[in-house]
């Protein structure tokens, strides 16, 4: 230890203070410490918890430096041999450690002297560190930790030790420009009061009094500038020892300590109370806190827990914040759009107030260029009347030829009237001269009128129309009624600003003479400082919000318009969607229609065909049946000519069998005709002039034909009735020498009536 302090004199730890009245109990302490020491390794592996309950009871003044080196294992490092080229090296933070380093511990004899040796060396080992870790830097509290271990050793084992704590302890994350680790550790210390101290923490909420109020300087600092520095010692021993849980735990034993008494307080009442009455609670040394502290529950895994919770609002947190930004993007884009519109906007209000000036001029002009064409049209007018009564008048005044009786009583006027007529006609012809020219005039000044007309006509139409003008109209409208409500909101966020520029005033009023009072009450009034920026921030906040408020009105009119739009794009598609379901419909109505067509003709063509086969069977029938009949009109035919050859019959016999021949004939007559008649036979012969003596013919009677013989000869049969009722067959024979013979014989014959049975049983050839 001696040797350690060799080339510093920045320990306040003094030799003298080992005076020779130490009690038993502290020579004990020293020789128990003393062999800790000596045999720290073994002591760290085998006898922890013991070492713990050690560091617990509070580590003797003297040994302190060596076993906070040993707790946090910064002994021998080699960024202790960098320390004096750090030194020599230019930080980035060194206005700003030169001006924090009279606020730390001014009140403290090692530290209170400006430029002392205490503040040279504290901004050496800062300045160090600022160099060594460049993302962390400097920050505002780390200094009071640095005067603590400058209290207890040289400034580079204290570089190593903070080095140290930077590292392993946690404190690196907790003084990083974000504060993440400060942010966690305020949310899990507020998930212990919420479990373990509800009614307090409803008072806080009631209140709005955050935690970071009044706990941030205690993980910060570790207490080292809320409580004595006789307290914020021994809470550092068990720091080094156990890190930030004895944070926790001191924390929360102090607000159990001073509940009844938070809970009737308001904000500020409060807050004095954390900075006046409670660190004057702790004078009477650090063990009842510290014992109350280990009676506080403290679970590791539900810590663990809520480090997850928090890890996971944050990265939301995170998200939003991205979201924000990018929402700032657009909407900075969006007021650069909007002074746009707005310039464009002025713009067309300039050119559309500059056209209906300039319509109202050329109306102006037109109008008058009308009337001056109408006062010309009127004049050509009048001056072709004048030419036309000039025209008459020289028509009228030509000289016109005189009869010759007369000739020389008027020769005296004849003298005269050449002279007046040639006079009347000089005049007259300067005065068409006049007038040609003044309608030339005229004409000159009409075409010139219409040239104006047609130009104006051109502007016109070049100018905006009504519908481009309504439209133009409108949007000046949209845009001065939202420029109107971005300045109410500007308006009201400046009301804002001015009334907290106004409280900020009399806040500083109020703290105005407190500068000079103890550290506590510049604590107090730092505190208020910081609640102050905080009113600021969350007024900043607000304007934010209202910004983005009213960035979300535009989008959500924007949206709503695009919405509009979509709905309409949509009917538009679901008319044309329903216009594609009914065609499609009609196209499988007609489809099935056209199956439908098709089904039907095949069922036609197959009836065809059904019936064509049926009208051909038909035909095949008729066929045989005309067979059938030709084959009996042959075996008629043949018994006629075996009827000829036979005797002559029986009148009174033979007239029913006649009568009945003569109906079979008739009916084998019709059935011809209508056998004929289906299938077009009119070009066969007929069977008129056949005449059928028999066509019943017996199984066992046969006719033949005496045509055989080739003679024209008939035998005619005549036959007689005999007294049995027999029919006797008498032969006539004859020789007819000419056909009207033969017509007569077979008129003769039809004239036979000869019965069935008799003619069967009696004729034979």
């Amino acid at each position: 230890m001696n040797g350690s302090r060799r080339n510093s004199g920045s320990s306040l730890v003094s030799s003298s203070s080992a005076s020779s009245n130490l009690s038993h109990l502290e020579e004990d302490s020293w020789i128990l410490w003393g062999r800790i020491v000596n045999e720290w390794e073994d002591v760290r592996k085998k006898k922890e918890k013991q070492l713990k309950e050690l560091v617990r009871l509070g580590i003797p003044h003297h040994f302190r430096a060596i076993v906070w080196q040993l707790l946090c294992n910064a002994q021998n490092m080699p960024i202790k041999d960098q320390y004096s080229e750090l030194l020599k090296m230019t930080s980035p933070c060194e206005k700003l450690i030169r001006r924090d380093i009279a606020r730390t511990y001014p009140e403290h004899e090692f530290f209170k002297e400006k430029d002392s040796l205490g503040q040279e060396v504290l901004f050496n080992v800062m300045k160090a560190y600022s160099l060594v870790d460049r993302e962390v830097g400097y920050c505002q509290g780390s200094a009071f930790i640095v005067g603590l271990l400058l209290m207890q050793m040289p400034e580079e084992e204290a570089f190593c030790v903070f080095v140290k704590l930077m590292q392993d302890y946690r404190l690196r994350e907790l003084f990083k420009p974000s504060m993440a680790e400060l942010g966690l550790c305020m949310y899990q210390f507020e998930s212990m009061i919420q479990e373990q101290l509800p009614e307090l923490h409803i008072h806080f909420q009631a209140q709005s009094f955050h935690t970071s109020m009044y706990a941030s300087s205690w993980f910060l600092t570790i207490f080292l500038t809320s409580f004595p520095l006789t307290v914020a010692t021994r809470i550092f021993d068990i720091f080094m020892c156990e890190g930030l849980e004895i944070v926790f735990r001191v924390g929360l034993a102090i607000l159990q300590m001073n509940q009844t008494e938070l809970v009737q307080l308001d904000m500020e009442g409060m807050l004095q109370h954390f900075q006046k009455v409670i660190p004057h609670q702790l004078d009477s040394g650090p063990d009842k806190v510290i014992q109350a502290a280990y009676q506080v529950k403290y679970n590791g895994k539900k810590m663990k827990k809520l480090e997850k919770e928090y890890t996971t609002i944050k990265t939301k947190e995170m998200e939003e914040q991205v979201e924000i930004k990018r929402l700032r993007t657009e909407n900075r884009l969006l007021k650069q759009r909007i002074d746009t519109l707005e310039k464009e906007s002025a713009s067309l209000a300039d050119r559309l107030i500059q056209g209906q000036v300039t319509r109202a001029q050329e109306a102006e002009e037109n109008y008058l260029v009308k009337r001056e064409l109408a006062t010309v049209k009127q004049q050509s007018e009048e001056f072709a009347a004048q030419l036309e009564q000039a025209n008459n008048a020289i028509r009228q005044l030509q000289p016109q030829p005189q009869p010759q009786p007369q000739q020389q009583q008027q020769q005296p006027q004849a003298k005269g009237a050449p002279r007046y007529s040639e006079e009347s006609m000089l005049q007259l012809e300067r005065e068409l001269v006049q007038a040609r020219l003044k309608e030339a005039e005229s004409q000159c000044a009409l075409k010139e009128m219409q040239d104006k007309i047609l130009d104006m006509e051109k502007r016109n139409s070049s100018l905006p129309d009504d519908t481009n003008v309504a439209r133009l109209q409108e949007e000046l409208i949209g845009v001065k009624l939202r420029e109107a409500e971005a300045l109410t909101g500007l308006k009201e966020l400046r009301q804002q600003v001015r009334n907290l520029e106004d409280h900020w005033q009399r806040h500083l009023a109020r703290t105005a003479g407190r500068w000079k009072d103890s550290s506590r009450k510049n604590t107090l009034s730092e505190l208020q400082d910081e609640l102050m920026s905080v009113r600021l921030r969350e007024a900043e906040a607000q304007a934010e919000l209202r910004e983005t408020r009213q960035r979300m009105l535009e989008m959500e009119t924007q949206n709503q318009i695009h919405s509009n739009q979509l709905r309409r794009a949509e009917q538009e598609t679901r008319c044309l969607q329903d216009s594609v379901q009914t065609l499609t419909t009609q196209n499988k109505d007609l489809h099935v229609q056209l199956q439908e067509i098709k089904r039907r003709q095949a069922e036609i063509e197959c009836k065809s065909k059904e019936e064509v086969m049926a009208v051909r069977l038909r035909e095949a029938d008729n066929i045989a049946a005309m067979a059938e009949l030709q084959q009996q009109i042959s075996e008629l035919e043949i018994q006629k000519e075996e009827g000829k050859v036979q005797g002559q019959l029986n009148h009174t016999d033979s007239s029913q069998y006649i009568r009945d021949l003569k109906s079979q004939i008739t009916e084998l007559k019709h059935e011809i005709c209508c056998l004929k008649g289906p299938r077009g036979l009119s070009g066969q012969p007929s069977f008129d002039g056949i005449h059928i003596v028999n066509h019943y013919a017996g199984a066992d009677g046969s006719y033949q034909s005496s045509d055989e013989e080739g003679s024209r000869d008939a035998a005619l049969l005549d036959a007689r009735p005999s007294g049995d009722g027999r029919v006797r067959l008498r032969p006539n024979l004859r020789v007819s020498g000419s056909e009207e013979d033969e017509d007569e014989e077979d008129d003769e014959a039809l004239r036979l009536s000869v019965p069935p049975a008799t003619a069967h049983k009696s004729t034979t050839v």
